[in-house]
């Protein structure tokens, strides 16, 4: 089994919500990703999907997208982006997802020799330039939520050998890759492996990064040419 990530596809199946007014490099984009995934993605391979997924508002308007990823080989799982509307909570996200899709809110999986777990962060501080208190606040809460979701990472592992890779939405670290207490909790919990997106344009950010033993993957779909990127072969 391959494990391959991507992230940001921000499907519109059932809304008219086109992604090329964003620039012409979103032109054709989701015909380039059907090529690349099947290029290289098999039935038996994993790809991860980290959040920003659908631009439907509600539930049943997501079933258009998430049956466009089911149509992909591979198995897929799947994270909450901050454009993710539809996504009220995950009992009703399970109920409906396709065979194939598993999705992640704090919690964890174990697949073969991998554990993936995963939740949405937030913004972090950048340097000498504090959040403002609404952001602080929602800050704080995703630290204690992705404590969550590597305390069922531990559990899950175990004794075992077994890779932790972690799903974020948001990226993990600030432009200058200061640590954050996101990264500080990958490093406690020795994650092996993270993957984030939402950035999008042109922004000053690595698309592979290692600090202090963790590997960090920068997968926005429009920065990886639309086209899922290996994390384990």
């Amino acid at each position: 089994m391959k494990i391959y990530a991507i992230s940001d596809l921000h499907l519109s199946n059932s809304c008219d919500k086109p992604m090329d007014i964003f620039g012409g490099h979103w032109e054709g984009y989701t015909e380039k990703i059907i090529d690349n995934w099947k290029s290289k993605v098999t039935d038996e391979d994993l790809v991860l999907i980290a959040g920003d997924i659908s631009w439907a508002m509600k539930l049943e308007e997501a079933t258009a997208d998430l049956d466009w990823i089911y149509e992909l080989p591979g198995k897929k799982i799947i994270i909450k982006g901050n454009h993710e509307y539809w996504w009220k909570s995950i009992s009703a996200v399970r109920e409906i997802l396709p065979e194939s899709i598993m999705a992640i809110q704090n919690d964890a999986i174990k697949i073969g020799d991998y554990i993936i777990c995963g939740t949405r962060g937030w913004t972090v501080p950048e340097k000498d330039k504090e959040l403002e208190a609404e952001d602080l606040k929602i800050y704080k809460r995703e630290v204690e939520r992705l404590k969550l979701t590597l305390m069922s990472a531990k559990v899950l592992k175990g004794d075992t050998d077994a890779k932790i890779i972690a799903m974020m939405h948001f990226p993990p670290y600030n432009t200058d890759k200061e640590q954050s207490d996101f990264t500080k909790l990958f490093e406690e919990y020795a994650v092996d492996k993270v993957v984030f997106g939402h950035l999008h344009g042109y922004v000053n950010c690595d698309l592979v990064s290692e600090i202090n033993g963790v590997t960090y993957y920068f997968t926005s779909c429009d920065h990886i040419k639309n086209d899922p990127v290996i994390i384990y072969e």
